[in-house]
C-alpha cells in the first residue's frame, strides 16, 4: 500500500471516529438532561427525545465523508489505487477536515444547546417548537463543514482522473 493511499484512507477514517465521538458526548450530554425531564414528567418524553437526538447528525454527516472518501479513492469497490500519490492522498486527508475538526465541536456544542432547550420545554411545553431553533443553529455550521468536504473530496476525485 502507498503512503498516498494511506493517508487518504486516514481521513475518512478520522472523519468517521471524530465526529461519532463528538455525537456520543453531545447525545450524552442531552441525554442526562432528558432524562432529568421525563423523571419529573414523563409525558416529555418524545419532545425531549427528539432535542437528545438533535446532535447525533454530525456522525451521521462524519460517516457519509467517509463513504465518499472511501468509495472515490476505489475502496468501497475494490479497485483502489495501490500506488496512489502522496500528493493526492495528502489532498484527500485535507478535503476531510473540515468534518475532522468542525463536527465533534458542533456535536458537543448542540448537546448543550440541547439542554438549554430540554430545560425550556420542561418548564412550558408550548415552546418545544420554538426550543428546536437553537440547537438548529448549531446545526448549520456542520452542515457547511459537510458540504465543504463533499466539494473538496470530489474536486481532488476530479483532479486524479
Amino acid at each position: 500500500m502507498s503512503l498516498g493511499l494511506f493517508f487518504a484512507l486516514t481521513g475518512a477514517a478520522l472523519a468517521a471516529a471524530t465526529s461519532g465521538l463528538g455525537s456520543a458526548r453531545g447525545v450524552g450530554i442531552a441525554g442526562q438532561a432528558a432524562a432529568g425531564s421525563c423523571t419529573d414528567n414523563p409525558d416529555l418524553f418524545s419532545k425531549v427525545l427528539i432535542l437528545q437526538l438533535l446532535p447525533g447528525t454530525q456522525g451521521i454527516y462524519g460517516l457519509l465523508i467517509a463513504f465518499i472518501c472511501l468509495s472515490q479513492i476505489g475502496l468501497l469497490g475494490g479497485g483502489a489505487d495501490p500506488n496512489m500519490s502522496l500528493s493526492t492522498g495528502l489532498l484527500y486527508l485535507a478535503a476531510c477536515v473540515p468534518v475532522i475538526i468542525v463536527e465533534p465541536i458542533s456535536a458537543i456544542n448542540q448537546g448543550k444547546t440541547s439542554v438549554a432547550s430540554i430545560a425550556m420545554v420542561t418548564k412550558k411545553q408550548e415552546t418545544f417548537g420554538k426550543s428546536m431553533i437553537f440547537p438548529a443553529m448549531v446545526e448549520t455550521y456542520a452542515i457547511l463543514a459537510l458540504l465543504i468536504s463533499i466539494l473538496a473530496i470530489f474536486g481532488v476525485s476530479g483532479m486524479a482522473a
